[in-house]
Parts: C-alpha cells; structure tokens; sequence
C-alpha cells in the first residue's frame, strides 16, 4: 500500500508541473489560417519498390506472344509442405512438352492455401531453377490493394516475369475501384488481368479492360466468361487467353484468342500444346473433352490433384479444404487414361486406382 500511496503522490505531483495555457493562445489558434500536414499533400509518397534494371526483365510484348501458359499443381510432402522435388519434376515435364509459361501459386496451384512467405518462395524458386526455359508469371493478386502492391513488389523482385491479378473478391468494389486497384499493381511490370465471375462473384465488364488497357504494361486478360466476350476484346486489339479448358480450341481458332492458360495440360502437355500450335483440330478437341469435364465436376484443383496422385507423379497429399474425388471418379480416371492413351500423360508409372487410405489430408501446415 505505501507503494501505491507513494506511486500516487508523485503522479499528482507531476500533473500540476504542466504549464497552464495562455488566453492569447486560444485567440491565435482560433484566426490562424489552417494548414494541411505535409506528408498529406505529397504525390505517391510511398514510392513503388521497383528497379528498373533491364537486362533480365520481360516486356508485355514477350508475354503477350505466349500460346500455351499452365496454371501449375503444387504438390506437398507429407506433413504439408512444399514438395520441391516434385515441383521440379512437374516444371520440368511442361518445358519438355512445350509449355511456353507457367503461373505460380494461382488458384490450381492453391496459393488460397499459402502464406506469403510461401507463395514468393515459389515464385523465387521458380526464377530460379526455370526461368531461362519458360516465363515464370506469379499470382500476387488480392483482394486487398496493399496485399497485391506489396506481393508484386515482392515478386518482380525475386524475378517473375509478369503478374497475374484478380480483381477483388468477397469485399466487392465499384467500377472505379476495380480501375484504381489494377492502377496501383500496373506500373511495377508486365500484368495479366484475371477475370472469373464464378470465383470472385463480379464481372470485370470491358469498360474496366479497355480503361486499363491503356497502360503499356496490361499483357492481356484470361477470360472465363466466355468466347463471345474474347472475340470482343480481340477485335479491339487487347490480347486474351481463355481461361476455359473446354472452350479453349473455339476460342484459339475461331474467336482470336492467343491461346489459353490451362489446368489440363498439368495431365497432357503436349496434347494442349498441339490443340493451340497444330491449326484447328475438332477431333483432337472431341478426344480431349471428356478428360476435360472429368476434372471439372468438382471444383479446381480436386480433380487435378487427384489425377495427378494417380499417376504417380505427385504424393497423394491434399491440403483442406480440398479432399479428393470418391472411388467412382477415380476409377473414372484410369479409363479415360487408357482411352486417351498413358504415354500422352505425365509421369511413366502406371496409373492406378488409390484407395481413400492412401490419402493424407493435412490441415494444419
């Protein structure tokens, strides 16, 4: 009690050592004329963190040429980390069969489930071990603006050569907002613009695209909605990739699509590269759909990690949410690799039906 009694004298103590305020200070504060804090009226004063060595770097041009980009699986270790022995083994399979690009961390990739830490390791990673072979296009989207300037910093840093960008989902803004969000990731290098309404629950309409599209850095847009609204934006001179597997042919041949940014060519890289290099193929196409539907009658990636589990390439481990297909499905699987044909895959295993305890689901990682 002295203590606190103590304590409390030398608190009032010290609260009558303040000056008392001067009457005139009030008649002063009251007539001056108000001035704004510096820091306020400054222009971009947290400046971008970008370097503009270029010896290394990647014009949109070089992007925009691009016919096949995949949307690259990450496969996990046991215990839910990254399994880079496989990764490397999957990258390699893309450059092998002709894959031109690949995206990191994108939603096939699960970069939902990654921190950031991870998702630029990858990126990095990437760069480093494939980036002389094929461009390395990291998803540093958000749906928070400080999220995406920071991660995209972050990866044309460690060497990416273009960004993918979604706009922002759940939180869903206006029109102009959706500008000023891309505005504020467009100047620090090439950008892909990614639109998925099924995913983000917003349309980006073209009068978005064609506002943002005057920035030399806007590669192109991946488009979801479909081919007529491709044949729009190619018509007026903005490059698209489809972003639908089972539309992907139409929109090359028939609707000016540059190519497509694909899930299925994790499985058939070479077939997916000569649906977009070969001309129009219907037949090729017909074969090919049916695969195509299969890994989509979940939502991406379950079926992807499920067939690649399968074919021995990755470890049948599943980050939750994402559990894998039922046994049906999976039997399902093997047919259509014997129908399509194995060596037409990745991997050299046989493919093989998993049973449900060969799964490891791991939530914490």
């Amino acid at each position: 009690m002295a203590t606190l009694k103590s304590y409390g004298v030398r608190l009032g103590e010290s609260t009558h050592q303040f000056p008392l305020p001067n009457r005139g200070d009030n008649y002063k504060r009251r007539n001056a004329k108000w001035r704004s804090p510096q820091a306020a009226v400054i222009p971009n004063f947290h400046l971008p963190m970008r370097s503009f060595e270029v010896k290394n770097r990647t014009s949109s041009e070089d992007i925009k040429s691009l016919r096949l980009i995949t949307a690259i699986k990450t496969p996990y270790l046991p215990d839910g980390r990254f399994d880079l022995e496989a990764y490397d083994g999957l990258v390699n399979m893309q450059i092998e069969n002709g894959a031109e690009g690949v995206i990191v961390g994108g939603t096939t990739g699960e970069g939902q489930l990654m921190s950031w830490d991870e998702h630029i390791m990858l990126i990095g990673h990437t760069v480093n071990c494939f980036g002389g072979s094929i461009k390395v296009i990291g998803n540093t989207g958000s749906n928070s603006t400080r999220e995406a300037i920071h991660a995209t910093e972050q990866g044309f840093a460690v060497g990416m050569h273009a960004a993918l960008h979604i706009n922002p989902y759940y939180g869903k803004t206006s029109l102009e907002g959706l500008v000023s969000h891309f505005d504020s990731v467009l100047p620090m290098g090439p950008t892909i613009i990614y639109n998925v309404p099924s995913r983000t629950g917003q349309d980006i309409p073209p009068r978005v695209i064609n506002t943002v599209a005057q920035s030399p850095n806007l590669a192109g847009v991946k488009e979801c909605v479909g081919n007529d609204r491709i044949e729009q934006y190619t018509d007026n001179g903005i490059v698209v990739w489809s972003g639908n597997d089972d539309q992907c042919h139409d929109a090359r041949w028939s609707h000016g699509a540059t190519g497509v940014i694909s899930v299925t060519s994790n499985l058939i890289p070479g077939l997916m590269r000569e649906l977009m290099f070969g001309g129009k193929n219907p037949s090729l196409n017909v074969k090919l759909l049916p695969l195509i539907e299969w890994l989509f009658e979940e939502p991406n990636p379950i079926g992807l990690n499920t067939a690649l589990a399968q074919l021995g390439v990755v470890r049948p481990v599943f980050r939750l949410p994402y559990v894998p297909l039922p046994l049906a499905k999976r039997v399902e699987f093997v047919n259509l690799v014997r129908q399509i044909g194995r060596q037409n895959f990745v991997g050299e295993k046989d493919v093989q039906v998993l049973d449900n305890d060969d799964f490891i689901l791991v939530g914490r990682y």
